[in-house]
């Protein structure tokens, strides 16, 4: 306030300050203490969040320089530079001044490509002679410019990369790089991504010991002053860093700041910042048995987390129903109990997950699901169900690309083409289903593994076409790759493509059939492509886990289980489960259901915004369910609201890997769940969240289930117009993600249309930060973009309404206005006769579709 009264009074013509101490200024008064021309920052990162809060009425400059060059060596008028369509997580530090040269160097001070870190080198008339009196420092810090070799060059310390844009980004110091857990951890890093999320205002990160009385053991620590206008909490800020960097550098603790202390010349006092709690300090509760202590050191293993107390929420450490999945195989394999999925859900602690075990323990501690063992390999091997449902879909409709499962990756920088193409054989080797093809023996399905193939990679020089027409050309050839369907008869059901569009920048397409893969095994492939790469750039060799099994051999396992007493036992559950469901989900569809798909299909992707989010999370913890559960209820109140029924089918992925072998198996796990509800008597929201928990436990407890066999039992009728059982779905998707390094390359994103849909309308939902990304994929046989894009509209307003009063009935939950409520009811009532008039006159067609289930 004071400095606004100065302003005031005198007029301040320029500012020139440290961005911490513009942020407490805006904070105090707002925009009164800017000055009336120039406003120059320095010193620390300018974040956009800060440049948001000012309004215009003064030129922005951004700037940077050491004492030991020209003050202010690099710059950056904003206004001169579009940062907010800048792939920059900070307002850039500019171009050199005239007469000085930067150069961005690697450890062996060769100048790194575009994009890539490095330190920060600065050359030209502004560099000083050195330290008075400091020889040594003087060398150590001035050296010999490679590129004039008469001249000296400040090696700054600090790591920074040139933007495509011709600007330099700050990243952080080089000497932030600490290790924790064995990894070089760059802090700076840290702080860039955290600094982008929403919500966050400022932010610091340092690594601190977990003890004063071993220093050497580090915990990475972040600080954060977060905007209170926003719905953001600490926790969904960590989840965001877990989905944007490795394990090992998302922040240990996060420790909310009104304020970062500052020193005099206004930076970050990071000493003074305070020591964060420990989950140790929280009263720690140790295991009392030694249940409890195996539990707790599988929680950790799991988890990630050291030192688990007894009384600690599984929920609350970071864990989700997929990760609930690996706990309970892990228990199954340690202490020969066979756990049903829902008791992590209710008891999620370890002292009383310990007391379930006691009182579930087994004679002679058998689990009550067999082992998976090696199956004999003197002849052909059995498949899967959902390989054989795949095999019969081929064989009906040979040439078919539904069932590829494309994935791209674009890489920047210097890449090692032999090292890429031997990392893609080893992983041929490791994993049989890449080297698997399918035929028949006494008229029925076997799988064949070749001993040893080598995968051949295509390589496209695209470097001959124009620069400007290289990125259509990438599109196009990845289009193609994608559609072109492969032949199961012959190994291998992969195909590599490398694309080269120029010496620094490739894209690298991989193409699978799902038959011998899934989104997991999608993950497993590109860490251990990381991996192994790296290790051979290095010349060392990657330290993978050894595979005991195979994916043969978990379907020969499958076949044995699934019969008698076992198979029995799960088809009645099932068959109690989808008794009484609608053959068909009658939504009001835009078109008529074709009588045959052709599963054209197309894509978009909306958000639920932190202000829906948050209140739902919170009503989560309340209620006692996940998030997941919350979505796929408010999912399936809209179906249900939309089409008139009360009964809704809506299906789900299940990764299927119910022991500690299959998690790191490459294969064709995932099977499709069928979770059926009914909203007669018009329930509350609280009671559908009841409900679908109920629901939704009780099948994940039967995922091994295959869902062909469900189908193969229930006998629906049969039509070429819709899947049978259910045509729509709902995932959550939280596989395990992949690996983002690679070898010192720069990975990124190569997207490729997508042009086909295996439902009506399927949702996969992902966290990102505190919003909810939902990518719907529809038929457009049957929608036009604009009527599902009002469908995820409905539903972001149902969930809003559902949160700020859960006891109200479903049927008063809010869509859209009364006059567009209207319209839609009497649209629907419309349509519904219509497509009862084409059920009546379409002739049924016996012919086994399958689920499909997505990816």
């Amino acid at each position: 306030k004071r400095m606004a009264a100065y302003q005031a009074e005198y007029g301040i013509d320029v500012l020139k300050i440290v961005p911490s101490h513009l942020a407490a200024l805006v904070d105090g008064a707002g925009n009164e203490v800017l000055p009336k021309k120039y406003l120059i920052t320095g010193g620390e990162a300018l974040k956009p969040a800060l440049v948001e809060l000012l309004n215009g009425s003064c030129e922005v400059v951004n700037h940077y320089g050491p004492t030991e060059t020209t003050v202010g060596s690099l710059m950056l008028r904003l206004k001169d530079f579009d940062w907010k369509k800048s792939s920059a997580a900070s307002v850039p530090i500019g171009k050199p001044i005239a007469n000085t040269r930067v150069y961005v160097l690697d450890a062996n001070r060769e100048l790194v490509p575009v994009g890539v870190a490095g330190e920060l080198y600065i050359a030209g008339a502004g560099v000083t002679a050195g330290y008075v009196g400091q020889p040594e420092m003087t060398s150590e810090r001035f050296v010999a410019d490679p590129f004039h070799p008469d001249e000296r060059m400040y090696r700054t310390g600090d790591l920074v990369r040139w933007l495509p844009e011709g600007v330099v980004e700050f990243l952080g110091r080089a000497d932030d790089q600490v290790k924790i857990r064995g990894f070089r951890v760059e802090l700076g890093e840290i702080e860039t991504v955290l600094a982008a999320q929403a919500g966050v205002r400022q932010c610091v990160v340092m690594a601190r010991a977990k003890d004063e009385s071993d220093p050497d053991d580090k915990q990475v620590v972040a600080y954060v002053v977060l905007d209170r206008q926003q719905a953001v909490t600490l926790d969904a800020l960590k989840q965001a860093l877990k989905e944007r960097l490795p394990d090992y550098m998302v922040p240990t603790s996060m420790v909310e700041m009104q304020k970062l202390p500052l020193t005099a010349n206004g930076k970050v006092d990071r000493k003074a910042l305070p020591a964060p709690e420990t989950r140790a300090a929280r009263e720690y509760k140790t295991p009392d048995t030694a249940t409890e202590e195996l539990v707790a050191q599988i929680w950790g293993e799991v988890l990630k987390v050291e030192k688990i107390s007894t009384d600690e929420n599984f929920f609350d450490l970071g864990g989700h129903s997929l990760l609930a999945t690996q706990v309970i195989s892990r228990i199954r394999r340690v202490l020969g109990v066979d756990l049903p999925l829902r008791t992590m859900f209710d008891v999620p602690t370890v002292s009383r997950i310990a007391q379930s075990i006691e009182a579930a323990r087994l004679p002679g501690g058998e689990a009550a699901t067999s082992s998976i063992t090696a199956a004999r390999r003197d002849g052909p091997l059995p498949l899967s169900y959902a390989q054989q449902r795949l095999w019969i879909l081929d064989q009906m409709e040979p040439n078919n690309h539904l069932y590829n499962v494309p994935r791209t990756m674009r890489l920047r920088g210097q890449l090692d083409v032999a090292a890429l193409t031997r990392s893609l054989n080893e992983i041929v080797c490791r994993h049989e289903p890449l080297r698997t093809w399918f035929g028949t023996e006494s008229g029925g399905p076997v799988q064949h593994v070749d001993p040893a193939l080598e995968l051949h990679v295509k390589q496209v020089d695209l470097t001959q076409h124009p620069s400007e027409e290289r990125e259509a050309k990438a599109l196009e050839i990845a289009v193609d790759e994608a559609t072109t369907p492969f032949d199961l008869s012959v190994a291998p059901l992969l195909r590599a493509v490398l694309l080269k569009l120029d010496a620094q920048d490739h894209v690298l397409l991989l193409t699978m059939h799902h038959i011998v893969s899934d989104a997991w095994s999608a993950t497993i492939f590109m860490d251990e492509l990381r991996a192994l790469y790296e290790g051979f750039v290095k010349g060392v060799r990657a330290d993978l886990p050894e595979l005991t099994l195979q994916y043969a051999d978990y379907a020969a396992w499958q076949r044995d289980w699934l019969q008698g007493d076992t198979l029995e036992t799960q088809l009645a559950f099932w068959r109690e489960q989808l008794a009484g469901a609608p053959p068909l989900l009658t939504l009001p569809a835009d078109r008529p259901r074709p009588e045959k798909r052709t599963f054209a299909g197309g894509m978009m992707k909306f958000m639920l915004p932190p202000e829906v989010c948050a209140p739902l999370k919170a009503l989560c913890r309340k209620e006692g369910v996940t998030l997941f559960m919350a979505l796929l209820a408010g999912y399936q109140i809209l179906l249900s609201r939309l089409s008139g029924q009360d009964q809704v089918v809506v299906g789900t992925d299940s990764a299927n890997r119910f022991t500690v072998e299959t998690e790191c198996m490459i294969g064709f796990f995932i099977n499709l769940l069928a979770l059926k509800m009914d909203f007669a008597g018009d329930p509350t929201f609280r009671d559908v969240l009841g409900r679908v928990r109920e629901t939704t436990l009780a099948c994940y407890a039967r995922q091994e289930m295959p869902f062909d066999k469900i189908v193969e039992e229930l006998r629906p009728d049969r039509t070429l117009s819709h899947n049978p059982i259910l045509q729509v779905l709902f995932v959550m998707q939280n596989a395990p993600k992949a690996n983002r390094q690679f070898g010192g390359l720069e990975v990124g994103n190569f997207d490729v249309p997508l042009t086909r849909s295996k439902f009506d309308i399927a949702v996969f939902a992902v966290e990102r930060g505190d919003s909810v990304e939902c990518i719907w994929v529809y038929s457009t046989e049957l929608f036009e973009a604009s009527t599902v894009t009002n469908m995820a509209e409905m539903l972001r307003t149902l969930l809003a309404s559902a949160v700020a009063n859960p006891g109200v009935r479903i049927s008063v939950l809010t869509l859209q206005s009364e006059e567009q409520q209207k319209k839609l009811k009497e649209e629907r009532r419309e349509r519904k006769q219509t497509s009862k008039g084409k059920l009546m006159s379409a002739e049924l067609k016996t012919v086994d579709l399958g689920s499909g289930a997505g990816d």
